[in-house]
């Protein structure tokens, strides 16, 4: 068997028109019952609970659920799954803590739409510098996050098909963009459901299939016994507080707290929360188990490409039809998280750039124009990043991911529970933790290799209480507070 091509057949081809019709449908359905911008960016907080659930989780793992992560653990082993174990304790606190408070403040907030937005009425920043430092680092991450989706699409048209990757790459980022550019939210959220479904579905036969086989099985014998070890010799304890720390960004990414800000009600998250974490915990065990299947069904001739084991185990268990269905799983991954940061970017712009600084008269049909418009300029920016054929689609989810955790995950979690944190508070608490990350990336060995989000995290949590301590919040904001809490 040739682990490293694959040819095009028909089947896969069609199933894959197939998936991308269905999902366009859903994008022009999206559109019809998109009528203001509050649909547009929240779907007017009406999204049930088992969408919003499926939505937080596909637009949560990505591409990383079906590239990254079974890559990792194909190389690596099952050491590799304390990023899991740290990412389903950050996820379930999230869902805990975070998920209710934020719902109901936002809408408490005059019905704050985006983060920054949230963030300027919760600490009344009428001078607007607060939303600023916010927008500006959410498109600067989110731009580098949604380039590693692109490139996870360049890399499964690019096998798949056989195509260059730059064409590759076009070709996927222009599928993505299409159905977020005419549907928003509601399109976004729907797509996103039954994205999450087919990724459950192929993470659970994939390796049930490959572990059948009897030469899988007899090759169980012959495996490295490290490969199923969560601690092995080259375990140290800065790799394994880096692998849990990935469980702090959680409370810092903005396409998963706008679900949270998106529920119909408050009373739906206890719901939501059991469905989206029994979805996560079951995905992540698929994941992990396709990682060592891979490791076993490819061990005479191993892959050029580990983060294309599952594309390449999708095509050698299974007819072509089914195959193309579980391929196109991984599209559904790369799509419900690319789609979700491309709103987020245009929500930011839309709300938080033009409305605030350029046109706070603009209309509703004019404000949904801009966001359809920030969504285009976003992209294009994403897919130069996204160019290089070398970049791994992990890395780039990694770099992203901490710049969120550290940037606005202690200001989110201190809004919500400390009354006396303060605007200037924020604007520290953002600052730090973004250029934190940044320094710290740059910089290797010893302490240095750490994951940067840890000490990011606590670097900007520490100067925003030190801040709100200097220079404590308005009487008028802490009652604001009071009446919030009151309300839970």
């Amino acid at each position: 068997m040739n682990g490293n091509s694959m040819s095009i057949e028909l089947p896969v081809l069609i199933t894959f028109i197939g998936y991308l019709s269905l999902m366009m449908g859903i994008g022009l359905w999206a559109y019809k019952a998109t009528d203001s911008v509050d649909d547009y960016i929240l779907g007017g907080r009406g999204m049930g609970p088992a969408v919003t659930a499926l939505s937080v989780g596909a637009s949560d793992m990505s591409g990383w659920l079906l590239l990254g992560l079974p890559g990792a653990v194909y190389l690596g082993g099952l050491g590799e799954a304390w990023i899991g174990i740290g990412l389903v304790f950050g996820a379930w606190l999230n869902w805990l803590f975070v998920a209710k408070r934020l719902r109901v403040y936002t809408e408490f907030t005059d019905n704050a739409l985006t983060l920054p937005d949230f963030f300027e009425k919760r600490f009344e920043d009428n001078k607007g510098l607060l939303k600023l430092v916010s927008a500006i680092t959410i498109l600067v991450f989110f731009t580098f996050y949604a380039s590693s989706g692109m490139v996870g699409g360049a890399i499964l048209f690019e096998k798949v098909f056989g195509l260059d990757y730059t064409l590759a790459l076009i070709i996927g980022s222009t599928i993505i963009v299409a159905y977020t550019f005419v549907g928003g939210f509601f399109a976004v959220s729907w797509t996103d459901f039954f994205q999450g479904c087919l990724m459950l579905v192929a993470l659970l036969i994939v390796p049930v299939a490959i572990f059948s086989q009897p030469e899988t099985q007899n090759g169980l014998d012959t495996l490295d016994p490290s490969m199923l070890a969560l601690f092995h010799e080259n375990t140290t304890f800065i790799g394994l507080i880096s692998l849990l720390a990935w469980g702090l960004g959680y409370f810092g990414q903005p396409h998963i707290l706008s679900r949270f800000m998106a529920i119909n009600s408050p009373s739906d998250i206890k719901v939501s929360r059991r469905i989206a974490m029994s979805w996560m915990l079951v995905a992540l065990i698929g994941a992990l188990a396709t990682g060592i299947a891979g490791s076993l069904y490819f061990a005479s001739e191993p892959l050029a490409n580990p983060e294309t084991v599952f594309i390449h185990l999708a095509h050698a268990a299974f007819n072509p039809w089914i195959g193309g269905l579980l391929i196109a799983a991984i599209l559904s991954a790369i799509m419900s998280t690319i789609d979700s940061q491309l709103l987020v970017c245009s929500s930011v712009i839309t709300e938080d750039f033009y409305k605030k600084w350029l046109r706070p008269e603009a209309s509703s049909k004019e404000l949904m124009l801009v966001g359809r418009i920030g969504v285009l300029v976003i992209a294009v920016i994403a897919g130069i990043v996204a160019l290089n054929p070398e970049s791994s689609v992990l890395g780039l989810v990694s770099y992203a991911w901490a710049g969120f955790g550290a940037a606005f995950g202690p200001v989110v979690l201190l809004a919500l529970f400390w009354k006396d944190y303060s605007r200037n508070g924020a604007i520290a608490t953002i600052l730090v933790g973004a250029i934190t990350v940044v320094v710290w990336k740059q910089l290797s060995g010893g302490i240095f290799d750490l994951y940067e989000i840890l000490p990011g995290f606590i670097f900007a949590t520490l100067i925003g209480v030190i801040v709100s301590r200097a220079s404590a919040p308005s009487d008028a904001i802490k009652e604001q507070f009071r009446v919030f809490t009151s309300k839970l």
